[in-house]
């Protein structure tokens, strides 16, 4: 899987998910975020936009080291040629995360000296 750096040095790739497995998937750019340790954090828009389940709430502490409560949804994720399904969270943020969560067992690798990035 092949992502980019952009010019403000944030490592993106994109993903396809969809809300069930008869809905057409949707590419997602995604921020790869390192201090994320669950799998996917989506904004509350993209979430409507794609129809996504509720499945439940989460307690999240966040950078600053409050506590809040977060909204689950589910989604199919396709992932190294396999659909995963996960429980995404919602905020309010601008942009997609990814966590280490679907990058345990995988090697990230990220050139800001060309702005590649590879995960395999």
């Amino acid at each position: 899987m092949k992502g980019f750096v952009d010019r403000h040095g944030h490592a993106f790739i994109m993903i396809h998910l969809r809300a069930s497995d008869v809905a057409t998937p949707h590419g997602i750019q995604v921020w790869i975020d390192t201090g994320f340790n669950g799998d996917l954090v989506l904004p509350q828009q993209t979430i409507d936009d794609l129809e996504l389940p509720a499945s439940g709430t989460v307690k999240a502490a966040l950078a600053d080291g409050s506590v809040v409560t977060l909204q689950r949804y589910l989604c199919l994720v396709e992932w190294f040629g396999t659909e995963r399904e996960l429980e995404v969270v919602a905020n309010s943020g601008e942009y997609p995360l990814l966590g280490v969560g679907l990058l345990v067992g995988l090697d990230l690798h990220i050139s800001y000296r060309t702005g590649e990035i590879t995960i395999e």
